[in-house]
């Protein structure tokens, strides 16, 4: 079977270098498949043997040598039995004289180059300029995947960890979806534990009656602040009860205020009607705070889960697994499962007082979102510090006869750390997703009126604009890196109109627009003009090559769940129209055929660019 490379997960390294070869079942009418199928009858009347086509790796031809792709020729030797230079001359010969689509080739070392001629590229251009939407898939008729994103906990604001979740868990929904899954995005709101007790108990201690309406605070920060207010006044009691001569562990478990939150939290489970009216007055702040930063960052679902309710489906598969015996009770009341016969540990499900710990209510979750939905793929977009927990879940379900539960994928990310080290929600040390978003749009403000690109923007233009900046910097700093790397952010960095960012995506498409504007403001209808027959510049040619790649790059992306494939696709493809538009000249070429080509070349770039970044939540300006 032909395998993906690892030079094609690396596309954001080196996209134009990387050996595309790819399963014939994905590939988008392309040339190489028809290779694929001539030289399997070349291996038959040359060397008479009967191959299957997916046998032949077929790869882009590297920029330093002539040609368009590559047959790899070294797997066929025990075809021919002859050397490497010999077996790919006669293939060559052969693919020449009865492909009409191969117009030469070379042989370097055992590798078959061959070039493709410019009517090959032009008939596909003319054909990908006609679909509506080129290079996304129509929905396939099966099952489709789940995937869960930003799981915040009800104490606090979404900070810059959450950002990279939503922007990742987001952005991996709609690449799926553009290869043809049908997908629901889901969130899991973590709306109960000890953390949720800690902030309500502080509210009621030191809230005085304070709301979002009576303070102007969005809800999500305000009970945020109360958060962090229990954990200073938390280690105060602590450092107290050391000084009387407690460790430091002990002061932890005795300090008067985790005592008091402990026993909030044993009042809420068993349904205190105080307890439970004050969660969910505080709740709801929270939940308006995050749906307005939800709105700001472009994120949304189809559908969210709150702990509050899935834990309670968790404990009834506990019930279950106690019954088949695949979980097993202590004395003390609590009940584990062992997975030490796979090679991990005993694992906590229920405590010895009956309350629900995480896997609890990440069982009852799963469970209830197969029963909704009855997914292919269950997807957890969740930081790399959980692997194991997702480990377990799945072998968990395994033990409870749940086929679906090889459908469960841990999409690991790495963190987000800052130049001055991690964040700390407890500490108040997190750099906050609202504040965030402005401080970005402020630096796309003075990065812009300093290179004074805006001057002609009406104050309200400005602000929409640089709004689209800041945001889509954000975005494509944080999505152009692979998931799995732990990242450094740098708001700075992020916003330059030269280098591998947004900004500089945007403003390439904001050319784009600017030519085809002058375009029709001079009566230029590139689309009558016969373009067939022409020979292709260098520049065109390599331009219309790397649209080419736009739906193969969205499988690869799919299938590696990587936003980071389709952000540095669109940086080689913005840079690729920027080579060709200094090189050539477009409304001044005198051939009305080629200016008629590089016009159409020029705004399908634009079209496929909005598309791309359309992935990724972008929004693309049409004037800079």
């Amino acid at each position: 079977m032909i395998r993906l490379p690892r030079s094609l997960e690396r596309y954001c390294v080196h996209i134009r270098h990387f050996s595309l070869i790819l399963p014939l079942k994905i590939l988008y009418s392309m040339i190489e498949s028809k290779l694929a199928e001539a030289l399997t009858k070349a291996v038959k009347i040359l060397y008479q043997q009967v191959v299957q086509p997916e046998i032949f790796q077929i790869q882009k031809t590297r920029p330093e040598f002539e040609g368009d792709l590559t047959v790899v020729v070294f797997p066929l030797l025990r075809l021919s039995h002859k050397a490497p230079e010999p077996t790919a001359n006669e293939l060559g010969r052969w693919l020449t004289e009865q492909l009409d689509e191969v117009k030469a080739y070379n042989v370097i070392k055992g590798f078959l180059n061959l070039e493709i001629n410019d009517a090959y590229w032009l008939s596909f251009f003319k054909t990908a300029t006609e679909e509506k939407n080129f290079g996304f898939k129509p929905q396939q008729d099966e099952p489709p995947v789940v995937i869960e994103y930003s799981s915040p906990n009800t104490n606090k604001p979404l900070h810059l960890g959450h950002v990279r979740n939503n922007l990742l868990g987001w952005s991996v929904a709609e690449i799926l979806k553009a290869s043809g899954k049908k997908v629901f995005k889901v969130n899991l709101v973590n709306d109960r534990g000890i953390h949720i007790c800690k902030s309500m108990l502080a509210w009621q201690k030191w809230g005085n009656g304070k709301t979002p309406e009576n303070t102007g605070l969005k809800g999500d920060k305000l009970v945020g602040n109360f958060y962090v207010l229990f954990d200073k006044e938390y280690k105060k009691e602590i450092a107290r009860l050391m000084e009387q001569g407690m460790d430091e562990k002990e002061a932890a478990q005795k300090a008067p205020l985790i005592l008091e939150a402990k026993e909030m939290l044993v009042k809420w489970e068993v349904g205190d009607a105080e307890v439970r009216q004050l969660w969910k007055e505080m709740n709801s702040w929270v939940y308006a705070g995050f749906d307005m930063t939800y709105k700001h960052m472009g994120i949304d679902f189809d559908k969210i889960y709150y702990e509050s309710e899935t834990y309670l489906h968790g404990k009834v598969l506990v019930d279950e697994g106690l019954e088949k015996g695949v979980f097993y009770k202590k004395e003390d009341g609590s009940v584990w499962c062992d997975l030490t016969d796979e090679g991990l540990d005993k694992k906590l499900l229920l405590r010895a007082d009956g309350t629900s710990v995480y896997m609890t209510q990440d069982l009852g979750t799963a469970q209830l979102r197969y029963n909704d939905f009855h997914p292919q793929k269950l997807i957890y977009v969740v930081g790399n510090e959980q692997n194991y927990h997702f480990e377990v879940l799945q072998r968990i379900f395994k033990k409870l006869g749940r086929s679906w539960s090889e459908g469960i994928y841990h999409l690991s990310y790495g963190m987000v750390e800052l130049p001055n080290g991690k964040m700390k929600s407890r500490e108040g040390t997190v750099v906050d997703a609202d504040d965030l978003m402005e401080e970005m749009a402020d630096t796309a403000r003075r990065t812009s009126e300093k290179l004074g690109k805006f001057d002609d923007f009406t104050p309200e233009e400005s602000f929409k604009l640089f709004e689209m900046i800041g945001l889509g910097a954000l975005k494509y700093f944080i999505l152009k890196v692979d998931p799995k790397k732990t990242m450094l952010f740098n708001p700075e960095e992020s916003i330059d109109f030269n280098g591998n960012t947004g900004s500089f995506i945007q403003y390439t498409h904001a050319r784009i627009r600017s030519v085809i504007r002058k375009a029709a403001a001079a009566g230029i209808n590139a689309e009558k003009e016969d373009m067939s027959g022409l020979s292709l510049e260098k520049k065109e040619k390599s331009l219309i090559k790397l649209l080419y790649d736009f739906p193969q790059v969205i499988n690869a992306a799919a299938e590696a769940y990587s936003p980071a494939q389709i952000a540095n696709y669109c940086y080689e493809l913005a840079k690729e129209y920027n080579q060709l538009y200094h090189d050539l000249s477009i409304l001044k070429e005198a051939n009305i055929s080629k200016r008629a080509l590089r016009l159409m070349l020029s705004d399908f770039t634009s079209q496929v660019l909005h598309s791309a970044m359309g992935m990724l939540g972008i929004q693309l300006p049409e004037r800079m």
